[in-house]
C-alpha cells in the first residue's frame, strides 16, 4: 500500500460566504502522478492551493508528515513542498538561471548563501527539464512551453519529494502539453517524486495518470487507476458528458470519444470494456 506524506481530514474551505469544498478526506498517493479532475467550479485547484498551504481551511487540517501543515514554519513547508500555480509570470528581463536558482530560496540564510550545493540543484533541475540552453536568456524571450518547463525547472530546484501543479498545461500546445505530462511521469518513476497535478484535457488525464481523482461541487467522487475510474458512466455523472470510452488501437491508453447531436442515445456509440 502506498503512503500518504500529504493529506487533508474534514477540509472545508471557502470564499466569503460561498463554500467550495466540504469535508473533504484526501490522501497523495507517494511516488506517483495523481490527476485532479472535475468540471470549472468542482474544487480541484482549491484543493490543490489548501493543500499546499496557499489557503486557510475553514474546517478540518491538512497533515504534511502527520503533523498540521499550519503549524511548519514557511521555509520547512518549501523544503519538503512545491508548488506551481497558474500562469505563474516572473519579472521583465529575468534570465532563465536566475528564475531557476530562486528555487533555492528555502535553503538561503544570512549566514549562508549561494553555494556549490545551490549550483549543482540548479544544473540538475535545468538538465531534468531540458531547458539548460536557454540559461542564459530571458524568461519573457521563451515560448510558452519552454516558459512553462522553466518553471518546472524552479520547482525541482527545491528538491522536494512533494509536487503540487495547477494546471500546468494551459494554453499550450498538444505536443507541447504531452512533452510537460511526459517529463512529469519520469519524475515519478524514474525519480521517485510524489505529484499532484490538476488537468482539464479528461484524455491526457487518462493517458498519464497513476491515480485519477474526479471531483463535483466541491467532494471527491472518484478515487483509482484510469481502468477503475475513467468509465462513461462516472464522465456523465462528473461532467454531464456522454462519452464512449474506449482503448486507442495504438497505445492501449483510454480515451473518451463525446457523442455529437444525442447519437449516444440511438445507440451508435457504446462504451467498450476495458481489456
Amino acid at each position: 500500500m502506498p503512503t500518504h506524506r500529504l493529506c487533508s481530514e474534514n477540509l472545508s474551505v471557502g470564499y466569503e460566504n460561498r463554500l467550495v469544498l466540504e469535508s473533504v478526506d484526501f490522501r497523495v498517493a507517494e511516488g506517483r502522478l495523481t490527476v485532479l479532475l472535475g468540471p470549472n467550479g468542482s474544487g480541484k485547484s482549491t484543493l490543490l492551493k489548501t493543500l499546499a498551504r496557499t489557503l486557510t481551511p475553514l474546517r478540518g487540517r491538512v497533515l504534511l508528515d502527520g503533523h498540521d501543515i499550519h503549524h511548519h514554519r514557511t521555509r520547512e513547508v518549501a523544503q519538503r513542498l512545491g508548488i506551481l500555480p497558474q500562469s505563474p509570470s516572473a519579472p521583465e528581463g529575468l534570465k532563465v538561471r536566475e528564475l531557476v536558482g530562486m528555487g533555492r530560496f528555502p535553503y538561503q540564510r544570512i549566514w549562508r548563501q549561494w553555494s556549490q550545493e545551490d549550483e549543482r540543484a540548479v544544473s540538475e533541475a535545468m538538465s531534468l527539464a531540458q531547458v539548460t540552453e536557454f540559461a542564459e536568456r530571458p524568461v519573457d524571450a521563451l515560448s510558452g512551453g519552454q516558459r512553462q518547463r522553466c518553471w518546472i525547472a524552479m520547482v525541482l530546484a527545491q528538491e522536494t519529494d512533494l509536487i503540487l501543479l495547477d494546471e500546468p498545461t494551459t494554453f499550450l500546445d498538444l505536443k507541447v502539453q504531452v512533452d510537460l505530462l511526459e517529463l512529469l511521469v519520469r519524475l515519478a518513476h524514474e525519480r521517485s517524486r510524489t505529484l499532484l497535478v490538476v488537468l482539464h484535457d479528461l484524455n491526457l488525464a487518462a493517458a498519464y495518470a497513476d491515480v485519477l481523482v474526479m471531483m463535483r461541487a466541491g467532494r471527491v467522487e472518484h478515487r483509482g487507476s484510469p481502468d477503475d475510474v475513467f468509465t462513461a458512466a462516472n464522465l456523465k455523472q462528473v461532467f454531464g458528458l456522454d462519452a464512449a470510452v474506449m482503448r486507442a488501437p495504438n497505445t492501449g491508453r483510454l480515451v473518451c470519444v463525446p457523442a455529437l447531436g444525442g447519437t449516444a442515445a440511438r445507440g451508435t456509440i457504446r462504451e467498450e470494456t476495458p481489456a
